[in-house]
């Protein structure tokens, strides 16, 4: 696998050849920004999801009741709060070919989703088929995110994974000047199918989601006659493994008429969740991977977070 510098700069010349575009509809957002949770220089942010067994949230816990373990080690919380901060949202549709018969509900779907996001709130379309197209950079403009939604059309093969690696990419360049700027970071990934033309493969793609403090969450489409094919095995395991490592939630509806209630309960998700930070206790700057396991005192309760994250380098 290639990495640092000159794989990131190998990655963007890939995408260049395979189409990637940005559209002449982006539009920075209306100030500017810097990254997101900076309070100190080797800060770790977590975004937590408490749910019931029977995955009704759980939102009344305090800073208190929470327990952050790194490689074993606890953790003292610097940081916490269960305030509904704003979020940055990346919409990724895919308009290959065999979504065609699909499009006007994924959309209306699409749609009623970024009707739910607050004035505050920043978010983005990417549509995806042999081509990766910004439809609409990131904007608090609802008529402008349903008019690139409105403007999706089905055709050509699935480059999802390039598609994920430039949202993660736009996603860095949101920069928070003050603690009002702090966003939740997320992408909702939309496929009815296994990636069949990026040229970048799952593996750089997934260690790019781990080092981002975006979390992803996956939405794949299947049809009552794909479940035991081999297709349908590799992208469910691809899906999962994306929303898994970053602390997100893959779903896999067998209709697209279960998208709204999907996108409903993403966006519920994303209002009930807790934000806690800390400064890790391992001072090493090795650039190593670190586990992170978040328990609470409330009895019978799940948490979901990203599984760890990479140490500062050196």
């Amino acid at each position: 696998m290639t990495t640092g510098r000159a794989g990131v700069a190998l990655a963007a010349a890939i995408l260049l050849l395979a189409g990637w575009r940005p559209s002449s509809a982006q539009a920075p957002p209306a100030r500017p920004l810097q990254p997101s949770f900076r309070t100190g220089i080797d800060v770790v942010s977590l975004n937590i999801t408490v749910t019931t067994p029977d995955q009704q949230f759980v939102t009344d816990l305090d800073e208190r009741d929470f327990q952050v373990y790194e490689d074993g080690v606890q953790q003292q919380i610097s940081f916490f709060t269960r305030s509904q901060l704003p979020i940055a949202l990346s919409l990724l549709l895919d308009t290959s070919a065999s979504m065609d018969d699909k499009m006007t509900t994924a959309q209306n779907a699409a749609i009623g989703f970024a009707r739910r996001l607050r004035a505050e709130d920043l978010a983005q379309v990417v549509d995806f088929d042999s081509r990766v197209t910004i439809l609409q950079g990131f904007t608090n403009d609802g008529a402008s995110l349903e008019k690139a939604i409105r403007g999706t059309a089905a055709g050509g093969s699935t480059s999802m994974y390039n598609a994920i690696y430039i949202a993660l990419n736009e996603m860095k360049k949101l920069r928070a000047q003050s603690a009002e700027d702090i966003r939740r970071r997320a992408i909702v990934v939309l496929s009815d199918g296994e990636d069949t033309s990026s040229l970048l493969p799952f593996e750089e793609v997934l260690e790019l989601a781990k080092r981002a403090e975006t979390v992803v969450y996956t939405i794949g489409i299947r049809s009552r006659d794909q479940g035991g094919t081999r297709g349908f095995r590799e992208a469910e395991f691809v899906l999962k493994q994306l929303a898994h490592e970053t602390g997100g939630r893959s779903f896999f509806p067998t209709s697209v008429e279960e998208l709204p209630t999907i996108y409903t309960l993403i966006a519920s998700e994303l209002s009930s969740q807790y934000t806690v930070g800390y400064t890790s206790k391992n001072p090493r700057r090795d650039g190593g991977w670190r586990r992170v396991v978040v328990r609470t005192t409330r009895p019978n309760v799940i948490t979901r977070t990203k599984q760890g994250y990479y140490a500062p380098s050196p």
